[in-house]
C-alpha cells in the first residue's frame, strides 16, 4: 500500500469508531468544507487544508509525499529523535523499514493536537451534560492546554526524519477512538457488577495483562473492589484530560464509574468529591490496545504488515 492509502485508512477508521457517531463526524466535516468556501483568498492562504477531510489534527503524515510504498514499519508510543536514529540504525543493518509510526503526535500534529479536544463536549453531552455547559468547560480547558503546548519545540523528531529521509506518520486520536469503543462495548455487554469485575475484564486483555505484570495497572483510584459501578463511562479519547469541573456534571447526569487511561491529582480529588468511582486502566497499555486495533484494521484491509515494536509498543494481533 501507499503511505497515502495508509493515512486515509487511519482517518476513515478513526471516524468509523468515533464515540460521537460516524454520521455526526461526517456532518462536521461538511460544515468545515462549506465554511472554507466562504473564506477570502487571504484567509485561505493560512488555512490548514487537512481540516477539510481529517477531523483529528493530531493524526497526520508528518514527513513523506504519500506516494511511498509501505510494507514494513517501526511503531512506538512515543517517537523522539532517539527513536528516529534507532530506525536509521536498523536500516543500516539491512532491516527493511519503510515508515516510522508514532502514537503520540510530533511536529504539526503535536502543535495542534489540543484542537481535537472539542470532541469531548459532544461526548459529555451524549452522557447527559447540557451542551452549553460542556462546550464552555471544554473550551476553557482546550485553551489552557493550547497555551502549554505553544512554547514547545514541536519539530525535533520530524526534522530528524527529514534529514534521514524516513517517512513519518502519527496516529493519535484515530487510535484512541478504537480503544474507547472497544472497551465501552465490552463493559456494556458484560455488565460488571463491581469494580473488581472491571479489573478482571481488563486483565483478560493481553495489553493490560502485560502491563499488570510490569507494575503498570490496571488499578482502582477511587472506590473499592466491592463498589458497584453504576453507569460506566470509558474516557479514552479526546486528546488529553478534559476539564475537572465536568466530573461533577457527569455524576449529576448518572455516570457512576469512569474507566480512563490516566488521571491527574486534581482530577482525582474532584472525582472523589462527587463520589465517582475511578478505574485507571493504564496509559501506555491503553495506547497499545488502540494502536493494535488500528493496525488490525490496516491488515484486514491491505494484508500483512511487518511491524517492528519500539518505545513501549508491543504488537498484539486479534483474529
Amino acid at each position: 500500500m501507499k503511505l497515502r492509502e495508509l493515512y486515509n485508512f487511519f482517518i476513515e477508521y478513526g471516524i468509523k469508531n468515533d464515540p460521537r457517531g460516524e454520521a455526526f463526524v461526517k456532518n462536521l466535516l461538511k460544515k468545515e468544507q462549506d465554511g472554507f468556501q466562504k473564506l477570502s483568498a487571504v484567509e485561505k492562504e493560512d488555512y490548514d487544508s487537512e481540516k477539510l477531510s481529517n477531523p483529528y489534527l493530531d493524526s497526520r503524515i508528518l514527513y513523506g509525499t504519500g506516494d511511498e510504498e509501505v510494507k514494513s514499519i517501526i511503531a512506538g508510543i512515543d517517537i523522539e529523535t532517539s527513536e528516529v536514529l534507532l530506525a536509521d540504525t536498523l536500516k543500516a543493518k539491512g532491516i527493511k523499514l519503510d515508515l516510522i509510526l508514532t502514537h503520540h503526535p510530533e511536529g504539526h500534529a503535536y502543535a495542534t493536537f489540543y484542537k481535537v479536544m472539542g470532541m469531548q463536549a459532544d461526548i459529555f453531552h451524549r452522557l447527559g451534560v447540557p451542551i452549553n455547559v460542556a462546550e464552555k468547560l471544554v473550551d476553557k480547558r482546550e485553551r489552557e492546554v493550547g497555551r502549554k503546548v505553544m512554547p514547545q519545540n514541536h519539530s525535533r523528531a520530524v526534522d530528524a526524519a527529514k534529514l534521514l529521509g524516513i517517512p513519518f506518520v502519527s496516529a493519535h486520536t484515530v487510535a484512541d477512538n478504537q480503544v474507547s469503543g472497544y472497551l465501552q462495548k465490552l463493559f456494556d455487554e458484560k455488565s460488571p457488577s463491581s469494580l473488581a469485575d472491571i479489573l478482571s475484564i481488563l486483565k483478560a486483555i493481553p495489553e493490560y495483562a502485560d502491563a499488570a505484570k510490569n507494575g503498570a495497572g490496571p488499578v482502582i483510584f477511587s472506590g473499592s473492589k466491592e463498589s458497584r459501578p453504576g453507569r460506566i463511562f470509558v474516557d479514552m479519547t479526546g486528546g488529553t484530560e478534559g476539564p475537572k469541573e465536568v466530573l461533577e456534571k457527569l455524576a449529576d447526569a448518572g455516570v457512576g464509574t469512569i474507566v480512563g487511561m490516566h488521571m491527574s491529582e486534581e482530577h482525582f480529588k474532584a472525582a472523589e468529591a462527587c463520589h465517582l468511582n475511578v478505574v485507571i486502566a493504564g496509559h501506555i497499555s491503553s495506547d497499545n490496545l488502540g494502536l493494535n486495533l488500528l493496525l488490525d484494521g490496516v491488515e484486514g484491509r491491505f494484508g500483512k504488515l511487518d511491524v517492528i515494536d519500539c518505545s513501549g509498543f508491543r504488537r498484539v494481533k486479534r483474529s
